[in-house]
């Protein structure tokens, strides 16, 4: 590409001078033909040619020099290319740089391609571009830059600097190589003139230049005739940026500084120069002080100095932004701040430089209070009506009904923000402006806070990694350490181990220690520096900490005071740290405010519960929680009553910062604060105790309303919540910080608790404001704060409470937190003693307030919990000790409150129980957590559990102590220890606790606070009864101990050593204090103790021998039962003052003690039988059954039953094969159940009666008798039990959830059980049993009244009667009994009822009805016993009963009133069940209906009930006989017809079934008498029946007209007739008609006159017409017609 340019350039340069420039069109083809002439290979080839010829150029320099500018600017392009490519020939550089020079008056374009090529010439020919060569270039520079093309200019600006810093470039490379380059001149330095290398040469040259441009003075190397003052300056500053390094190497070029540059600028600033100077003046001052303060000390003290006294108020306060800008960049370099110090402040005779800028910082700071918005607390900027908004979230950032008011609406302007405080460009980096721009007012302050931010954080970065111990180092310090502690440990490997694992944090090293370290020197210096500064730094950040700042700027100046705070405190500066922790308190919760919190403090009426503080929580500071609960509910209730109290301060978001930045200086430097947690911990119970207050207040509105509460918004209180969770965890991690510290770094911690807590009583005694445990002087903050406390005592107690609850939950979390370190080291190395002895003191303290007292109470359960917790992994021998310490430490806190020179009032007594409530919960947690690693101790846990009864020496009337509780109050919580004790922990406990245990045992039964415990007392008899019988397998009985011996005797025989004989004695004594619980007044504790004694009897029941359980029934139980005769006695008597309720309780004991007792001797009755004296004790038994039952309780007969069942059912068994009961042993129980049943008192009392359970029992006793008297059973006792049974059917009450409408209730059950076993192969029993279930049937249908609402239905019973007689009957009927005995009628007649009644029946079930079953029965019993019937000889009115019984039940069968039907009742489906059991009864019973036996009467009660029921449609009254008339009398009597037309029956197809039943009983078979006699009974209301139709087929067809005759009654017509006409009667059956004879149509002759008038009516029905003239033609065939 370079080729075929300047080839085309110099062909142009060619044609262009063909006329005028002959030379220069020679040169120009003489140089194309040596380009032509080159081979075209590589650019560079063609460069490295082109570089060897020097004519080569020749035609571009004459070019220049014509001043054409197309020839020049030709010919400039031509160069360009050359020198970039570097293709130039060095032989003609001077030339080209004149030629260069000459062309720089052309154009703009020529001008641009000059300054390009200028900086590719000095980097291409740095070799030959030097000195006049150099000057020749730059001078070209600043030709071009004098240019009044703004482009020109500014381009040649550039290109000069970029020349110059390619100079300074030349030096580097050249030192590099400095032993193979020769001086070539030299130059004046400090110590003389320094010979010089070219390059170096050439750099001071033109740097000495600038200089004296930039002073306007005449240059010396370069010939410029000027330059800008400014551009010099920034040229100077690019030669410092850029190449600062050959400053502080080269001395010429320092001498420059030293002489020249650092006098001009402290000459300039001194002057009132513009603000473009000013300000590149600055920078360089800047740039110098950064980089070359080491050359210029002297300089450097006097421009530091001027700079300080710059800041002064008089100075313009734009220069005064840019020295505060200079400044920040100082501030901001932690090494250059070392230097300075180093330099000046720590050198004798030097000014203090540093403090002396730090200390204008104060000047600054405090010069406009009103620019930075000072008050009483820093407050958010106000800027008009744009910032109000923020006002509002300050406000609002309170506990809410608080609203701050440092800041009013009315106030200026004022504060720092970034809003108005900053610049977008700082005036430093301003250099395009000539004049000062507009500078907030509060610029300057912004910039003071970033240099405090500054020289924080650059002290910080040094420090604090250099406190951070190396790995080797750690070890060895924890190592060292724990040997210095091995002889205050009880185990020094197990110390080891701990140090070891739990040493995570270690103490920071204090960096003045480092006396080896290679930057120890620095940090001297750093510690100069926090000594010589740290007043300047705290005023400054004081009087800011109380500004109006911004989040940005008030977290900015937090976030430095912090960090300074953290140097001096690792720097061990106690008096700097201590001073800026109390400031930072301060800040924290301010004076103003506390003050006021102490003040308006309302008075509680009542101690302030431990949920009030916001600090309650057990590891956090902070309930964020409750107090976004507090802030939610305080803003309803101003939204709804409008009014909230304004003149309470509280504490805001930057308070609560400042509190977490306390708290986190607190976490870094724990171990070293030493005396300072006074400091911390104090402002911490500050705050507490101020959000503690504002959160009272918020909820208490005063009547002041106020304008601002709309400002308040929920989410800022989120916000607000937020920051308090965050301070809650900097609490969190600054307590348990304390984990890693050593002892005595830990003790510190604890007195410091121990003083906030202790301070009220520190005060009043002592005669100064000073304590033992307040912090130096130079700390100055316990000292406000216990004059503040003075205050708050006079004037608010409830401030005091809040300070000491504080104080206690603090230690409780310190305590906790460090519970390993508490339990591992001596108590008082590790503060176990310190802390308990406080902890206690505040619980037990009369003089302190309740709240506090229960505080500290659940704290020292806390820490003995989290300590017994603590120890479970240890081995048995150390954890025996701690437990024991644990232990001892719970009945020390309990000592004070059982003294009796105690002097209590009332409050403090009830505050006394509290206390002794949380010890009791304490140690059952105790036991909950590590009861089964208990070792050691658990005497000391009985003497706790036994410290609610009030130790006495009075006996009541049994012999036994009395136990009275100390209260109410305390018996649960002593008592859930117990239960443990005796639920998990028997087998843990030595043997001498036993005793122990069975009287504390006894003091809960009979204590009378609460029955529950008692009770529940009274099964931990039984559970230690039962773990004293499984620890031993030689356990055993005798009768001397059963007899018994006296309490001493037996307390001496279970503390001997052999178990056996212990374990027996303890059993003993067991049993007495048990039996002395029976006879307590209380129902549910004498039943309780009732059934434990039975279980414990039942438990050793097999160890007992027979002759033992003799003696223990004849001892223990019958002595019980006559106990409970005597008593029930006196409660039934009627002249008995016992209350009802009373006497159900005595009653409920006798069921309990039945119970217990039937269970025993069920059990043990194969022992109990094998003694010889059984018979007699069974007789006794049954005489105080008997004793019993006459008391007519309901509740005591069923348990007597029931006992009698459960006894009798284990005796005498197949299985066994063993005879328990003789004969007379059941002959006594037959005696006793077959007496009677036994009649029941109702309690008038009960609303409703309910014998069901009771007779359930009764009939139950008796199946199991049975078993027993089934061998020598007869009919009399069958009859017996029938009768009880049906007594017992009778005097049931309904069942009391559901009626026996589908189920059987228990005790029908059971009665149709008991029916079913009994022997029927006796004789006269079939017959009984027949004739009582019989009974059974008919009990559903008897009538029922209002006054038996309360008696079963006995539908099922009836139903399941049926089934169960349908059985017997079929099972015995055969048996002539049954038919003699008139049982089979009963049978019948109990079916007939049901039947009989069928829808009339009131009560609907949803199975098979009881009219359906009876009827299914019915058939099966009549399917059974006709054939029978017919051939037995049977008395004759015998035979009548039953067969009026079965024609009862075929009328009922074809009968049914639908009228009366339930809508859910399927009548179609009932008339087919019907008709066919119809259908097969009328099989059965027809062929012997006839029978001379049967009455006429009851054949036509038959035939009667068929004409009824086969009416389809109901007749007339008048067509129907009167009673006493002739059936057909009525028959032929005209009648009016009827306009309207009866509807057809429901049951339509059984009156046509009962029409073809009577049609058949009068038909012609053979003959016989018997059918004969059943024709001439249906003969008659045959003719009856069809007259009828007829009759009303002539009167009522002729008034219809034309009208068809309706379906039902032409289909009844048709039929009638048809059957009419085919129908042969029996001749015998009709009397003849007068003058007529017939023999098989003589019903058609007595209907002849109503077929005659028929034949009138029907002209129109063919059909009906037709089968009348057929009747007819019968008729008149029997006429002979």
């Amino acid at each position: 590409m370079t080729a075929q340019i300047l080839s085309s350039e110099l062909a142009n340069l060619v044609q262009e001078s063909k006329r005028k420039h002959t030379d220069l069109r020679n040169a120009a083809e003489k140089s194309l033909d040596e380009l032509k002439g080159l081979r075209s290979t590589s650019e560079a080839q063609i460069a490295a040619d082109l570089s060897q010829r020097p004519n080569f150029v020749t035609p571009f320099l004459i070019a220049c020099g014509t001043k054409n500018a197309k020839f020049t600017g030709i010919a400039v392009v031509c160069l360009q290319r050359l020198v970039v490519s570097r293709a130039l020939p060095r032989s003609r550089l001077r030339e080209v740089l004149e030629a260069f020079r000459e062309a720089t008056s052309a154009g703009l374009d020529v001008q641009l391609k000059i300054l390009q090529a200028l900086p590719s010439l000095l980097q291409n020919y740095a070799d030959d571009l030097k000195s006049d060569f150099l000057a020749a270039a730059l001078n070209i520079c600043t030709i071009l830059q004098a240019s009044k093309n703004g482009i020109v200019n500014n381009t040649a600006a550039a290109t000069l600097q970029q020349l110059v810093v390619a100079v300074f470039d030349k030096v580097v490379t050249e030192d590099k190589i400095a032993l193979e380059v020769p001086t070539v001149g030299e130059a004046p330095s400090e110590d003389g003139n320094v010979q010089l290398r070219a390059a170096a040469l050439d750099a001071y040259r033109v740097f000495n230049d600038l200089c004296l441009l930039t002073e306007s003075q005449k240059p010396q190397f370069l010939k410029s005739a000027g330059m800008p003052q400014t551009f010099g300056l920034e040229l100077i500053e690019s030669v410092l940026t850029n190449h600062s390094e050959i400053f502080l190497t080269h001395p010429e070029q320092a001498h420059i500084l030293r002489t020249r540059v650092m006098p001009f600028i402290i000459n300039s600033l001194s002057e009132k120069l513009n603000f473009a100077v000013t300000v590149r003046i600055g920078r360089i001052l800047y740039t110098l002080l950064r980089r070359h303060l080491g050359i210029l000390q002297s300089e450097g003290e006097m421009a530091l100095g001027l700079l300080t006294h710059m800041l002064d108020h008089d100075t313009a306060l734009w220069k005064r932004s840019l020295c505060m800008e200079i400044l920040r960049g100082i501030f901001a370099e932690a090494a250059l701040i070392r230097r300075i110090f180093a330099m000046y402040d720590a050198q004798e005779g030097r000014k203090a430089i540093l403090k002396n800028l730090v200390a204008a910082f104060v000047r600054i700071s405090t010069e406009k209070p009103a620019v930075i918005g000072l008050g009483h607390q820093s407050t958010i900027p106000s800027a008009g009506q744009s910032s109000q908004s923020d006002q509002a979230m300050l406000e609002a950032s309170g506990v809410p009904g608080i609203i701050s008011s440092s800041v009013g609406s009315n106030e200026p302007v004022s504060g720092i923000s970034t809003q108005w405080s900053t610049m977008r460009v700082p005036c430093i980096d301003q250099l395009d402006k000539t004049d000062a721009p507009t500078i907030p007012e509060s610029y300057i302050y912004s910039l003071t806070l970033a240099c405090i931010s500054g020289f924080s954080e650059g002290l910080a970065k040094f420090i604090l990694p250099l406190t951070v111990p190396e790995r080797p180092r750690k070890k060895a310090a924890r190592q060292s350490e724990s040997e210095a502690k091995e002889t205050d440990s009880p185990n020094p490997k197990e110390v080891l181990e701990r140090k070891s694992s739990i040493k995570k944090n270690p103490v920071p090293v204090n960096p003045l220690s480092l006396n080896r370290h290679p930057l120890f020197n620095e940090v001297n210096i750093c510690a100069g520096i926090v000594e010589e500064c740290w007043p300047a730094v705290l005023a400054t950040c004081s009087t800011f900490l109380y500004a109006s700042l911004d989040t940005d700027y008030y977290h900015g100046l937090v976030r430095s005071f912090q960090k300074f705070t953290h140097v001096a405190g690792l720097l061990h500066l106690a008096t700097p740290r201590d001073a800026f922790l109390t400031t930072l308190g301060k800040a924290a919760v301010p004076p103003n405010v506390f003050s006021a919190t102490s003040a308006t403090t309302p008075v509680p009426s009542t101690p302030p519960p431990e949920g009030s503080s916001m600090f309650s929580n057990a590891k956090g500071l902070l309930s964020v929680e409750s107090l976004v609960s507090h802030a939610t509910t305080s803003m309803t209730d101003r939204v709804r009553q409008g009014s909230v109290d304004v003149g309470q301060p509280s504490l805001n978001t930057r308070n609560l910062l400042c509190l977490r930045a306390l708290l986190n200086l607190g976490i870094a430097l724990g171990p070293t604060l030493g005396s300072a947690w006074g400091i911390i911990l104090g402002t911490l119970q500050e705050a507490d105790l101020v959000l503690f207050s504002s959160t009272k207040s918020a909820r208490t509105p005063t009547g002041q309303k106020s304008d601002n509460t709309s400002g308040v918004d929920g989410a800022l209180l989120v916000n607000f919540g937020s920051e308090i969770k965050a301070v809650e965890t900097a609490a969190s991690r600054l307590l348990e910080s304390t984990v890693d510290f050593p002892n005595v770094s830990f003790l510190e911690v604890v007195k410091a608790l121990c003083s906030l807590f202790g301070a009220e009583e520190a005060v009043e005694t002592a005669s100064g404001p000073t304590s033992p445990a307040s912090p130096p002087v130079g700390a100055g903050r316990r000292p406000s704060i216990i004059h503040r406390r003075i205050h708050s005592i006079n004037t608010a107690p409830s401030t005091q409470n809040q300070e000491d609850l504080f104080a206690l939950a603090k230690l409780g979390d310190v305590a906790s937190i460090n519970i390993e370190r508490l339990t591992h080291y001596d108590p008082e190395v590790s503060g176990w003693t310190l802390l308990t002895k406080d902890l206690i003191k505040a619980a037990c303290s009369p003089n302190t307030p309740s709240s506090v007292r229960l505080r500290g109470a659940e704290i020292l359960v806390r820490l003995v919990l989290d300590a017994a917790a603590a120890t479970m992994a240890l081995p048995d021998e150390t954890r025996s000790v701690i437990q024991l310490r644990l232990l001892q430490t719970l009945r020390a806190a309990l000592q004070p409150l059982e003294s009796s020179e105690r002097l209590t009032s009332v409050a403090i007594h009830s505050t006394d129980i509290d206390v002794h409530k949380v010890i009791l919960e304490g140690l059952k947690s105790i036991l909950e957590q590590c009861g089964e690693t208990l070792i050691s101790g658990w005497e000391i846990a009985f003497e706790i559990i036994g410290s609610v009864f009030v130790k006495t020496d009075e006996d009541d009337e049994r012999g036994f102590k009395s136990s009275t509780t100390r209260s109410s109050r305390l018996i649960r919580s002593s008592f859930s220890s117990l239960q443990l004790i005796c639920s998990d922990f028997l087998s843990s406990l030595p043997n001498s606790c036993f005793i122990i245990l069975v009287d504390t045992l006894y003091n809960f039964c009979t204590q009378d606070d609460d029955l529950n415990i008692s009770l529940t007392t009274v099964t931990f008899f039984w559970v230690l009864s039962d773990f004293i019988s499984g620890r031993t397998s030689s356990f055993s009985l005798s009768p001397d101990l059963i007899q018994g011996s006296d309490e001493r005797t037996l307390v001496e025989m279970a503390s001997g050593e052999d178990l056996t004989i212990s374990d027996a004695a303890l059993w003993m004594l067991l049993l007495l204090r048990l039996a002395a619980v029976t006879t307590d007044e209380r129902l549910e504790l004498r039943n309780s103790a009732i059934q434990t004694l039975l279980r414990i009897f039942d438990a050793y029941g097999d160890q007992l021998s027979s002759e033992a359980w003799s003696m223990c029934l004849k001892s223990v139980i019958f002595k019980l039962l006559s106990s409970i005769e005597e008593q029930l006695e006196i409660t039934t008597a009627p002249a008995s003052s016992i209350q009802d309720k009373d006497r159900v309780g005595w009653n409920e004991t006798t069921v309990v003690v039945l119970s217990g007792i039937t269970k025993l001797l069920a059990d043990y009755l194969d022992t109990l039988s094998s003694h010889a004296t059984f018979g007699k004790s069974w007789a006794t038994l049954l005489e105080h059954y008997k004793r019993l039952l006459q008391f007519k309780v309901l509740d005591i007969n069923t348990s007597v039953f029931n006992s009698i069942r459960q006894i009798l059912s284990r005796g005498n068994t197949a299985e066994t094969g063993k005879i328990n009961f003789d004969q007379p042993a059941i002959d006594l129980a037959w005696g006793l159940w077959s007496h009677s049943l036994p009649a029941v008192k109702v309690d008038p009392a009960e609303k409703k009666f309910d014998n069901q359970k009771y007779l359930v029992a009764f009939v139950s006793a008796l199946q199991e008798l049975y078993r027993l008297v089934q061998t020598d059973l007869n009919a009399t006792k069958v009859r017996r039990m029938l009768q009880l049974l049906r007594e017992a059917i009778q005097q049931a009450s309904a069942a009391t959830y559901s009626a026996d409408i589908e189920y059987l209730t228990p005790l029908q059950s059971q009665v149709l059980e008991s029916l079913k076993i009994i022997r029927t192969d006796i004789e006269g029993v079939p017959g009984a049993l027949i004739g009582q279930v019989s009974e059974f049937i008919g009990l559903a249908f008897e009538p029922r009244d209002a006054l038996s609402s309360d008696r079963p239905t006995y539908v099922a019973l009836s139903k399941a009667s049926m089934i169960l007689i349908e059985s017997l009957i079929l099972s015995h009927s055969s048996d002539h009994n049954i038919y003699s005995s008139r049982a089979l009628t009963s049978a019948l007649t109990a079916l007939a009822r049901p039947i009989i009644l069928k829808y009339s029946f009131p009560i609907v079930t949803k199975s098979v009805s009881p009219w359906r079953q009876a009827t299914s029965s019915s058939l099966e019993i009549l399917k059974a016993i006709l054939p029978i019937l017919i051939k037995a000889e049977l008395e004759n009115e015998i035979i009548r009963s039953i067969w009026t019984s079965i024609v009862t039940i075929a009328n009922a069968i074809t009968t049914a009133d639908c009228t009366k039907a339930h809508p859910t009742i399927n009548i179609t489906s009932d008339q087919a069940f019907d008709i066919s059991s119809f259908l097969t009864l009328r099989t059965l019973i027809t062929p012997a209906l006839g029978s001379p036996i049967i009455p006429d009467k009851t054949r036509r009660i038959y035939t009667e009930s068929l004409f009824h029921t086969s009416l389809i449609h109901a007749p007339q009254p008048s067509d129907l006989p009167s009673p006493g008339q002739e059936l057909l009398s009525s028959l032929y009597k005209p009648r009016k017809g009827l306009t309207f037309d009866p509807p057809p029956s429901p049951r339509s197809k059984v009156s046509y079934v009962c029409y073809e039943t009577l049609l058949d009983l009068v038909s012609l078979h053979s003959s016989s008498s018997q059918e004969i006699k059943l024709a001439q009974a249906a003969a008659p209301y045959l003719i009856l029946r069809s007259g009828l139709t007829l009759h009303a087929y002539i009167a009522d067809q002729p008034l219809r007209g034309r009208m068809p005759q309706p379906l039902s009654q032409r289909k009844e017509l048709l039929f009638i007739l048809e059957e009419l006409v085919r129908l042969r009667c029996e001749p015998d059956s009709i009397p003849d008609a007068p003058g007529v004879e017939s023999e098989g149509k003589k019903h058609l002759h007595r209907l002849y006159p109503l077929l005659v008038k028929a034949v009138g009516v029907a002209g129109r029905d063919g059909e009906v017409l037709s089968w009348i003239g057929k009747a007819l033609d019968e008729v008149g065939m029997e006429f002979g017609v």
